[in-house]
């Protein structure tokens, strides 16, 4: 294992948006073993030190590997297609009528059932938007479009979390 290493390598796993999520798994709790601090603690305060940088280091890779969000765009970048989130908000016009239409109707919204409605609409869209970074990735090796759908999927991300608030208020 080298610390320089990308994240899938870093796993064993192929470097590609479709990934086995029980595969992930079972790798982080195999490093987890091999890594953790407790493991070198008769070899000194040194090998605590290196164990904790890698215990650090896999506990990273694999809350970027287990979130398709981060995931994407994690490839993005190692593909050279940068997100530029911050400076590039650029977005189809359609797209951003839907946004603007599911924060008018999370505005109307007054009961339970209508905002778990709008959060299954939501829900639906955002796994259409995965399946379609996806492919973007996987199949067309097309990191450019990618990048503008990971960008469509944090706007989405972002509106599941106000979703998620007002739905929370229900239950208080």
């Amino acid at each position: 294992m080298n610390l320089q290493d990308d994240d899938f390598t870093l796993f064993g796993l192929p470097q590609q948006f479709a990934l086995d999520r029980a595969a992930l798994d079972a790798r982080w709790r195999e490093l987890q073993g091999k890594v953790h601090p407790d493991r070198f603690a008769a070899e000194g305060a040194a090998a605590q030190r290196v164990a904790m940088q890698w215990a650090v280091r896999v506990n990273e890779a694999y809350r970027r590997l287990k979130e398709p969000l981060s995931r994407g765009q994690y490839l993005c970048e190692l593909r050279g297609a940068s997100v530029d989130a911050e400076s590039n908000t650029a977005m189809p016009p359609a797209f951003l009528i839907q946004q603007m239409e599911w924060r008018e109707a999370l505005d109307d919204a007054r009961t339970l059932p209508a905002v778990e409605a709008l959060d299954d609409e939501v829900s639906a869209f955002e796994r259409q938007l995965q399946a379609d970074l996806g492919r973007m990735l996987d199949e067309h090796n097309n990191a450019a479009a990618a990048a503008q759908q990971v960008r469509a999927l944090m706007f989405v991300n972002r509106f599941r979390s106000d979703l998620a608030r007002r739905l929370d208020a229900f239950e208080t």
